[in-house]
């Protein structure tokens, strides 16, 4: 194989594994718009809370596999217990529209980036891959890593799917974002229905936590630009859509890698910014979207 070609896979592979992240970050936003209609910017310090806990647990002695679990899982406790601490005020005051729920999101994600810091403190954590080693790909070296992250990813993202498609959970959280007041009329738990798209998409930031936490140190702060990544990835594939979660995810990935392989480190966080830049203004709706019918 000439260089370039081993170049052009590295990339790929490269692009590929962070793009998986991205796509699990995207799904985070989803489920949230899906239920509410709202943006919901804590996202990112989720994916940071579960990389924290999970370096934090494997620090106090837990082996890494059970440290990958129980990280998402405290996330989603937590994520259950910061909507029971909140969402009650935000009821009470008769204002819950989307764009409320969108800025109550900002003050939830900087609560948890402040909680972090001050009880796992500033420094940097890592954390143990779950298979040490590389795997040849093609002549590649791979890190056993990533291929543990893409099988992740896909499975949860598949998973998540599944849920929102064929279950009865699942279609009330659509129902509660197409029109709440209707579905409150046909019996369904509204409040109780958001509070568990706000744990789900606690998990999926803990997920991606513990799955990027082996390949790149994580921090407190942290949180923020892999949020925005999973945001753009989330505009990109059609904001809404977990399949255009996923693709937008590996298509920002590899729209990454390739810049900063071929043309220079300094474009990769660039990259980004202007992928979101031109869905908002050319495809509001995404890639891989539709764009909304409003009857008038």
């Amino acid at each position: 194989m000439n260089p370039l070609a081993v170049q052009l896979l590295q990339l790929a592979i490269a692009g590929l594994t962070m793009g998986c992240i991205y796509a699990i970050v995207a799904v985070g936003f989803n489920v949230v718009y899906k239920a509410t209609g709202a943006i919901n910017f804590a996202q990112g310090e989720w994916l940071m809370a579960g990389g924290m806990i999970a370096s934090a647990l494997h620090g106090a002695g837990w082996p890494v596999w059970a440290s990958c679990v129980a990280a998402p899982a405290a996330c989603a406790l937590l994520g259950w217990i910061c909507d029971r601490l909140v969402m009650p005020f935000v009821n009470r005051s008769g204002s819950n529209n989307p764009f409320t729920l969108t800025l109550v999101t900002i003050g939830v994600g900087l609560s948890l980036r402040s909680a972090v810091m001050m009880t796992l403190g500033k420094d940097p954590h890592g954390l143990p891959g779950l298979t040490p080693g590389t795997v040849s790909l093609a002549g590649i070296a791979v890190d056993a890593q990533a291929l543990w992250l893409m099988g992740i990813a896909l499975a949860f993202i598949v998973a998540t799917h599944l849920f929102f498609e064929y279950t009865l959970a699942g279609r009330a959280m659509r129902a509660c974002a197409a029109e709440p007041g209707a579905a409150a009329l046909m019996g369904v738990p509204v409040e109780r229905t958001v509070s568990w798209a706000f744990v789900l998409a606690a998990l999926a930031g803990g997920v991606a936590g513990v799955i990027v936490t082996p390949l790149t140190f994580v921090s407190y702060d942290s949180g923020t630009l892999f949020g925005f990544k999973g945001f753009a990835a989330a505009m990109l594939g059609g904001l809404g859509g977990l399949r255009g979660a996923l693709l937008g995810g590996l298509l920002l990935g590899l729209l990454e890698s390739f810049a900063s392989g071929l043309v220079s480190s300094h474009f990769r966080d660039a990259v980004s910014f202007v992928c979101l830049l031109l869905v908002l203004f050319v495809r509001p709706h995404g890639l891989f979207g539709r764009a909304d019918i409003v009857k008038v």
